[in-house]
């Protein structure tokens, strides 16, 4: 299991299209992807209600979380997709 942190830069958060864009990325891989919000709330980072449902905004810093066979290709992944602004 391997955890980083990222601050969500793109102006607005994580709404339909960039959640769309993270639950595609994720879902590229084996392993489980999930992040922490507010300290201790998890959300599946493979599903589009899940992330909707933790009202990311920009600024907001989450956790991610990969853990399985692939988890470093995941992290990779997520962590250059939310740095590049997931679309925006």
């Amino acid at each position: 299991m391997i955890r980083q942190k990222v601050t969500i830069t793109n102006p607005t958060g994580l709404h339909l299209r960039p959640a769309g864009m993270f639950c595609n990325i994720a879902s590229r891989y084996k392993c489980k992807v999930e992040f922490m919000y507010n300290n201790d709330t998890a959300a599946n980072a493979k599903s589009v209600l899940s992330v909707l449902g933790a009202c990311v905004k920009s600024g907001d810093e989450i956790e991610l979380i990969c853990d399985g066979e692939d988890e470093e290709e995941a992290m990779k992944a997520m962590m250059d997709a939310v740095e590049s602004g997931l679309g925006e």
